[in-house]
């Protein structure tokens, strides 16, 4: 593949490994190019890397940016957004998405109380009703109100996408029913992902999307490195001979659902 067609739909360029050190986020996109990558979204997880993650997507071709806060960052009274602090944000014009939002419990215990996490998704999916920009969302271990609050909160109103998916083909059912789109990482790549495989084979072609999440959960044959954006070209070969097509035809495919899902993706690019 010679010419860019693949799109790593989810990482996080600003915390690569050396990315602090001058030029490495550019070589890293560069290594990206050269496996066929001709698009990177940059996603937020937390108020203090927001605004690196908008300036890596102002600096670089090629790269565009969302807004939003991890399930997993501890509210903090000084740094929590509010609403208008999210829409200010998620306003500006190298940000195609609101997110990565959405619920984790599972390095909660079982008895410890989530409604902040579920107050926090439930601004984001408003902001991102408000601005008409498409949702992240992250979830483990708490599928069932992840579905429930994006259903009661009218997220198909701006779309969302249901990033790293690792959940089984009934929860993928019913995001598809809900007009969601499915992103696969390199999860699907390992062996014992029997369910997950399943998955890639029956998400709809107009709904599939490829990610890294790196420098998280690196595919085979790089299992246990840090993860890069070029690596989503494992991904999607893995992801390609589970459906039965060619690289080509799947990277084309997963390009034009992500330019579909995140219009303003090439335009953000070039702000």
């Amino acid at each position: 593949m010679t010419e860019p067609t693949l799109v790593d739909s989810h990482c996080h360029l600003d915390r690569l490994e050396g990315a602090e050190q001058p030029g490495a986020v550019a070589q890293y996109l560069a290594d990206a190019r050269d496996q066929g990558v001709g698009h990177v979204l940059c996603v937020s997880i937390d108020m203090g890397n927001v605004h690196d993650v908008l300036a890596i997507a102002r600096e670089n071709p090629g790269v565009s940016a969302s807004a939003g806060i991890h399930p997993n960052e501890e509210p903090d009274p000084e740094t929590e957004p509010d609403a208008a602090a999210l829409r200010e944000l998620a306003l500006d014009p190298v940000v195609v998405a609101v997110g990565e939002t959405g619920l984790d419990y599972f390095r909660s215990g079982e008895d410890e109380d989530m409604g902040w996490q579920r107050d926090r998704f439930r601004r984001h999916i408003g902001v991102a009703r408000e601005v008409g920009k498409p949702l992240i969302i992250h979830t483990r271990a708490a599928a069932e109100d992840t579905l429930t609050i994006l259903r009661e909160e009218g997220a198909e109103q701006c779309g969302a996408v249901m990033h790293c998916f690792a959940e089984d083909r009934d929860v993928a059912r019913r995001a598809l029913d809900m007009g969601f789109y499915i992103s696969l990482a390199g999860i699907v790549t390992f062996r014992n992902a029997a369910e997950l495989k399943e998955v890639a084979k029956m998400v709809p072609e107009d709904r599939l999307l490829v990610e890294t999440d790196a420098p998280y959960l690196a595919p085979v044959p790089n299992r246990g490195k840090p993860n890069r954006p070029a690596w989503v070209r494992h991904t999607a070969e893995h992801v390609a001979e589970l459906r039965g097509t060619s690289l080509e035809e799947l990277a084309r495919t997963t390009t034009a659902n992500f330019h579909r899902l995140f219009p303003r993706a090439e335009g953000a690019a070039a702000a």
